[in-house]
């Protein structure tokens, strides 16, 4: 799991469009780095997609022009 997250918090992989993150009002109590995980680990919606990995550099959701970068 170390190895996806790459040094990052966990909770930036968090899906904020998910119905879970809006029904616990994650956005203004957000969930501790190990509670990020736990939750992903027993909801896998809650994760935001898609997550593109090139070495150690990760794009989590869809940024065009980040992915674009990783690809030049």
């Amino acid at each position: 799991m170390s190895r996806l997250f790459a040094g990052r918090d966990p909770r930036d992989f968090l899906n904020p469009r998910n119905e879970i993150y809006r029904r616990l009002k994650m956005k203004d109590a957000p969930p501790s780095a190990a509670e990020a995980i736990c939750l992903m680990a027993k909801e896998p919606n809650l994760i935001r997609r898609p997550i593109v990995a090139r070495g150690a550099v990760r794009v989590v959701g869809y940024d065009e022009i980040a992915l674009a970068k990783l690809f030049r």
